[in-house]
């Protein structure tokens, strides 16, 4: 089973699942803002990322789902929340999907919807090198955040991608969040859900929610943070923790 920690001590449970970039490491600027008093996380590194980097799969978001409810039923939980960012955001939608029962609430991160986000010959060609040509990762980032930073950002985020991944997982992954579509299990779920999207995002936009997550959930919200692209865990960390605690809390 993936590798995972758990932080915090309070009654509301909350599987926590990082994005393609890198692994759970991706939310250490969240923690001093977290609400460890009425929250717990489950924080897990996906199988060839971070403490998981040498377990093998086969790199699948159905993989990620099912090792999530795994380490969650290991930590003795019944009912949790489920907080994914990105491709960490479609699992949680089939984590969804696989235990509706038991998932009190989903907050998507800038998240790719559960249609896939398939790409076309030039989006192919960036994504499909972008496990060995860090050129190719620099421009996907650059885009994902309307190249509203500094070089050194993007080195840092790059070099953490590096650092946290391996070219294998980093690949498949990225085949897993294009290819992977589980849309038709997704209609009329009551789950209370949260939609985060950074008005910088270039990919994952607000029209791109109300086309997919607002039309399949019966119980969904849209929240726009002006000044982030797809990383408000880096970009914008107080107000990402205090809208998402926000909602959890409001889902009793």
């Amino acid at each position: 089973m993936a590798r995972y920690e758990l932080i915090g001590s309070g009654n509301e449970k909350v599987i926590l699942l990082h994005g393609w970039w890198s692994d759970s490491s991706c939310y250490d600027g969240l923690r001093p803002f977290m609400d460890l008093n009425n929250f717990s996380y489950l924080l897990m590194d996906y199988r060839g990322y971070g403490g998981s980097k040498e377990l093998d799969g086969n790199f699948s978001i159905n993989e990620i789902a099912n090792d999530a409810i795994a380490a969650a039923a290991e930590a003795g939980w019944d009912n949790f929340h489920v907080m994914g960012h990105s491709m960490g955001g479609m699992a949680a939608q089939m984590i969804n999907t696989i235990a509706p029962d038991r998932v009190k609430s989903v907050v998507a991160i800038t998240p790719v919807p559960a249609c896939g986000s398939p790409l076309d010959d030039a989006g192919k060609e960036l994504f499909h090198n972008a496990a060995k040509e860090d050129a190719n990762r620099i421009g996907i980032l650059k885009f994902l955040t309307s190249e509203q930073y500094s070089d050194c950002w993007y080195d840092y985020i790059l070099r953490r991608s590096r650092e946290t991944t391996t070219e294998k997982a980093f690949h498949n992954y990225m085949l897993a969040w294009t290819e992977t579509d589980f849309a038709e299990k997704m209609s009329g779920l009551g789950t209370p859900c949260l939609a985060i999207i950074g008005k910088q995002d270039q990919a994952i936009t607000e029209d791109a929610m109300k086309a997919t997550l607002m039309k399949w959930y019966n119980n969904c919200r849209i929240e726009v943070i002006g000044s982030s692209g797809h990383f408000p865990m880096h970009e914008t960390p107080v107000h990402l923790v205090t809208i998402s605690e926000k909602f959890m809390k409001n889902c009793n």
